[in-house]
């Protein structure tokens, strides 16, 4: 099962021979900032007022005020930047041709989905790795609760590798990069609108579409709780999502 690691060696070394890491990468950084400083600006401001007010301090943390909400619009971000990840993976080896030449290479198709799959997602953990920078910059000036960054950071995680195997998905089913990048925009976009449509729903639906709702389950991830029901969602949908890729690359072979 070694086979996914040429494959994997060959989308890192597109994703770093291309503008589109560093773009993605770049892109990602800056809409995180632009989360991350007024929270913090405001931060520091309410904290030097405390100084002489001390009863406004009494309710200050870092980790509620700042790291929270900036864990949650990250996983918001992502349904904007993960369709740019994986709208090549597939689509453009079907443009170009060689996605046949691929399929007659000595390797199954879970060689070719993983090393394609693990590929996007260490580039992803290598870009959310980055982000580490806030919490540390936060944890410079003031305490933390690490407990609670590293819960976060696990929930951005597994809605990652979900978003990553639905964009696959999306990718396998067509030729035209435009088209996976979209329709992979569109499928997280209904699966995060669920949330909302689940408010004006009553009794058992509205359970089933709060159960649904993809970005529903980060919030615990971004209170620092690990609810078990919402880490099986996420390795659910990944695995599901892969399966459907699956399906779809053995229906290439059938067809020719």
């Amino acid at each position: 099962m070694r086979g996914w690691l040429p494959v994997f060696k060959k989308e890192m070394r597109l994703y770093f021979g291309s503008p589109v890491a560093y773009a993605v990468a770049t892109f990602f950084l800056f809409i995180a900032a632009f989360f991350f400083a007024p929270s913090f600006i405001q931060y520091a401001d309410v904290s030097m007022r405390s100084a002489m007010q001390p009863q406004m301090g009494q309710t200050l943390n870092a980790t509620e005020n700042i790291l929270r909400p900036l864990t949650y619009n990250m996983a918001v971000v992502l349904l904007f930047f993960i369709p740019m990840l994986t709208m090549r993976l597939f689509a453009e080896e079907k443009r170009s041709g060689t996605m046949e030449l691929l399929l007659t290479y000595p390797l199954r198709d879970g060689e070719v989905l993983a090393g394609k799959f693990l590929a996007a997602l260490a580039l992803y953990a290598s870009i959310l790795a980055l982000t580490v920078s806030y919490p540390i910059t936060v944890a410079w000036f003031t305490r933390i609760e690490w407990g609670a960054v590293l819960t976060g950071y696990l929930g951005l995680l597994l809605v990652g590798a979900a978003f990553l195997s639905i964009g696959l998905f999306v990718s396998s089913t067509t030729e035209n990069q435009i088209v996976a990048g979209f329709g992979t925009f569109g499928a997280l976009l209904t699966l995060w609108l669920l949330g909302w449509f689940a408010d004006s729903a009553q009794g058992a639906l509205r359970t089933v579409i709060q159960q649904a709702a993809i970005i529903e389950h980060m919030e615990s991830f971004a209170k620092g709780v690990l609810d078990t029901k919402d880490l099986v969602y996420y390795l659910s949908v990944t695995a599901f999502a892969l399966f459907l890729t699956l399906r779809s690359l053995e229906s290439k072979r059938w067809r020719g």
